[in-house]
């Protein structure tokens, strides 16, 4: 006998040809979306193309002009904001600058009722969740833009949500602080197993912390997976150029270099510069080609270049291989399997 299906896993949100538009502008153009409970969800694009609309048709900021949205199998359109299984953490932490850290946090339980005792004891306990013990009578103008991002997310997480929606909440921290808070904010979900919906314009944000990234373009949602495979194997030239950087090739480019004749991607780094002795690599695409710009950028060099053919390609190679210089004739490798046949146009 074979053993019986495991049950069908309830979405942590679900998106059913979900619509908004403000006037002739199709903000969320029918995204169909399904994040998975425990998951850490990724919504990746440039200003406008929809995602931060669709982390505020979650949380209630907004209502639909068509289609579904579920939170736990529950339909939630017409729900408003504190009726919902959500929590949100802005980019501006929206802190109350009169309240104390403490009081900040605890706010939403005073809201819901909680009494005095169990919410200065829950919001004690949201601030070492998030490395700040002991802050609680500091005011939000004594920390730093770091810690004020931790009192946020404690504030967001004291109410106990299913889902954690993140909108852009690193964008205003300096480089270094950003990093580390990445790392930090992905041990979290781990440890609370929550679903976190991450927006974010940052390609680096979103591949280095979300389990699967929905990339985002004019209303849609263009390509969804791992990160590795979005980036990798990106489906259209909008997620190539978008996702990090390629060179998008031409059918007949592609064919020339080993992959098939459709349009396709080839990743700068996947490209190898060849010593002027060294022999080519079996199995490998060889062009030889006029270097027309070089940048330094710390562990590569960035180098374009140009062949007889008119094919230009971008290679990031170590800035220790040998020295070269616009002007010079290089000769590219270019493994089988780099050139990525790519889905669509868009």
């Amino acid at each position: 006998m074979h053993a019986p299906a495991p049950p069908p896993v309830t979405p942590a949100v679900r998106f059913e040809g979900e619509m908004r538009h403000f006037g002739s502008v199709r903000a969320v153009d029918g995204v169909d979306l399904s994040i998975a409970p425990g998951e850490f969800f990724a919504m990746l694009g440039p200003s406008g193309s929809g995602k931060t609309t669709c982390l505020r048709l979650i949380a209630g900021f907004e209502q639909p002009d068509a289609g579904h949205i579920e939170i736990f199998g529950e339909k939630v359109e017409g729900l408003p904001p504190y009726r919902r299984a959500v929590n949100t953490v802005f980019q501006d932490y929206a802190l109350f600058p009169h309240l104390s850290v403490g009081e900040n946090v605890a706010y939403g339980l005073r809201v819901r009722g909680v009494g005095r005792v169990e919410r200065e004891k829950l919001a004690r306990e949201a601030l070492a969740m998030v490395k700040l013990a002991g802050m609680e009578t500091r005011r939000p103008a004594q920390l730093s833009g770091g810690q004020r991002q931790r009192v946020a997310l404690a504030r967001a997480l004291v109410v106990r949500p299913k889902v954690l929606l993140l909108d852009e909440p690193l964008g205003a921290l300096d480089l270094k602080l950003r990093e580390e808070m990445q790392s930090e904010l992905k041990g979290l979900q781990r440890a609370l197993g929550l679903s976190f919906v991450f927006v974010t314009h940052d390609q680096g944000e979103a591949l280095s912390m979300a389990d699967r990234v929905a990339v985002f373009n004019e209303g849609r949602i263009v390509q969804v997976g791992p990160p590795e495979e979005v980036y990798e194997r990106p489906a259209t030239r909008f997620v190539a150029g978008f996702v990090g950087s390629a060179n998008v090739l031409e059918p007949a480019e592609a064919a020339a270099l080993g992959g098939a004749a459709r349009p396709s991607s080839l990743r700068p780094e996947k490209i190898v510069l060849l010593a002027a002795d060294a022999p080519e690599p079996a199995g490998a695409a060889v062009v030889e080609a006029g270097i027309v710009e070089m940048s330094y950028q710390g562990a590569v060099r960035r180098v374009t270049a140009r062949a007889a053919s008119g094919l230009h390609l971008t290679a990031a190679v170590p800035a220790s291989a040998s020295a070269v210089a616009a002007g010079d004739t290089i000769r590219l490798a270019v493994p089988k399997g780099a050139v990525q046949p790519m889905e669509g146009e868009g």
